[in-house]
């Protein structure tokens, strides 16, 4: 194992100068890791992890890259957004209202929850001060029609509210997520992502630039990410933007599905190279690139980098 290398302070800005973020201290560029691991190596293939887990102790990893720009143009107002009982991004927006001192809404997918303790995920939403709102599944498939929202906003007591869309992945995050491909420009040829809404790869191929590529690792199944990254790219910048693709073998099952593997996997990654592995995103992530080199999916001499997105749940 090695340490975290420091990166140029200097380099792509953030949105850490408005609406109180700099208070927060991010550690941006966030550092990058050189990986000594022999299932790489034999193959001749360099491994970095990009440590955005280090970012900051709350708002971690993309979830930083997601919300800045959002609080920013939320300007004060209560920030309105969605997930599951599980859901990171629930959790960062709450910690984010609690640390800028903003009124933050949770609309939570599965009425049948409200009449039951609280998971120690959305509890420590409720405790970062974050008022729940509980809706049926067949309302929250259809959160984004706006007669829905109209409603959900309603029932909510926002209509006021700035929404952030589930994931955080709406155009001002996309552009976020784009200084970390600046980041990692010219470092990399292929920078590795685990995908849920796909905000984040789709801001991360177009900062990269050419010569690299930028590749997803969807945990969720359905083969629909591809349509909604094309989709993002556009609202946020006007078309397509730079190379990227999606590997949709390593879901296992499904968002938040895992398998004694994948567990195992997980822990072994842990014990070689002391970096906590999440499990939900980052050990798909870390799986599916294990794989793909003993796969010999990259060529000799190249240098791949997998992007930490999380750190486990406590």
């Amino acid at each position: 194992m090695t340490s975290p290398d420091t990166p140029d302070p200097a380099s792509a800005a953030s949105a850490t100068d408005r609406a109180g973020l700099a208070e927060l201290h991010p550690r941006l560029p966030s550092p990058v890791q050189d990986i000594a691991d022999e299932r790489f190596e034999r193959r001749g293939v360099r491994l970095l992890l990009k440590r955005d887990d280090l970012i900051h102790p709350e708002l971690i990893g993309n979830k930083w890259r997601k919300l800045a720009p959002n609080l920013a143009a939320a300007a004060g107002r209560t920030v309105l957004t969605f997930g599951g009982a599980y859901s990171n991004h629930l959790r960062a927006t709450a910690a984010a209202g609690r640390l800028l001192g903003l009124r933050t809404v949770g609309v939570v997918r599965g009425q049948e929850l409200a009449d039951r303790p609280l998971n120690p995920s959305l509890a420590r939403c409720a405790a970062a001060g974050m008022r729940l709102h509980f809706v049926d599944r067949a309302t929250y498939r259809r959160k984004t029609a706006p007669g829905t929202l109209a409603a959900v906003l309603h029932a909510a007591g926002a209509e006021d509210a700035y929404v952030v869309p589930e994931g955080g992945s709406n155009p001002l995050a996309v552009r976020g997520c784009r200084v970390l491909g600046e980041e990692l420009a010219g470092r990399a040829d292929v920078v590795a992502v685990a995908c849920g809404t796909g905000g984040t790869l789709a801001g991360l191929a177009a900062g990269l630039g050419s010569g690299a590529r930028a590749l997803g690792v969807p945990v969720l199944k359905g083969g629909f990410l591809a349509t909604d990254i094309r989709a993002l790219q556009a609202e946020a910048f006007g078309g397509p933007r730079g190379d990227w693709g999606l590997e949709d073998r390593f879901h296992f099952g499904g968002y938040a599905r895992t398998a004694p593997e994948l567990e195992e996997f997980a822990a072994d990654f842990e014990q070689r190279h002391g970096v906590p592995v999440e499990r939900v995103y980052v050990a798909k992530l870390l799986y599916a690139l294990v794989s793909l080199a003993e796969e010999n999916a990259f060529p000799r001499g190249s240098t791949v980098a997998a992007v930490v997105t999380g750190r486990p749940f406590p």
